[in-house]
């Protein structure tokens, strides 16, 4: 399992207000291109984001599901990509002192071909295209708070 770390700049509720935006997804999940629609229950358990990860012309569409959440403590996603298989993404935010919050995300491959493949091949790449989603989501999720905030350079 990949595990990637960032401290952010901000609360867990400025997290979750992005993580709660179905229709950004794209702006931070590094691989997802575009956002076709959001179920209006976003982001209730069972509720469905509908993307496509690639670059024209290769893009795929598929979802991505709410399995589980407690916000603004956690939420799991199972994203699809098929016909490479699904991953279980986990994001936890917990309290890292006054107006910080320390973001982990997990990920795994949880069924489909990409499964077979050696975790010690695949968690250096998910890890490495975490970081930079963990990046991505930091800018977002601060962008809400205080104006001079500015992401963190730990990892």
């Amino acid at each position: 399992m990949s595990r990637t770390e960032k401290l952010f700049r901000c609360s867990p509720e400025d997290v979750f207000r992005v993580l709660g935006d179905g229709w950004s997804y794209a702006a931070w999940v590094v691989g997802a291109s575009r956002i076709r629609d959001v179920d209006l229950t976003w982001p209730a358990k069972d509720s469905e984001i509908h993307h496509s990860v690639g670059s024209w012309p290769f893009l795929l569409d598929d979802t991505t599901t709410v399995a589980d959440i407690d916000a603004p403590r956690s939420i799991k996603l199972r994203a699809r990509a098929w016909p490479f298989g699904e991953a279980e993404v986990t994001l936890k935010c917990e309290p890292a002192g006054v107006g910080m919050t320390r973001v982990t995300m997990l990920e795994h491959s949880a069924s489909g071909p990409a499964r077979l493949l050696p975790q010690m091949l695949v968690d250096p790449v998910l890890h490495a295209r975490n970081v930079e989603s963990l990046r991505r989501l930091a800018y977002l999720a601060q962008r809400g708070g205080d104006e001079s905030s500015r992401p963190s350079g730990e990892e």
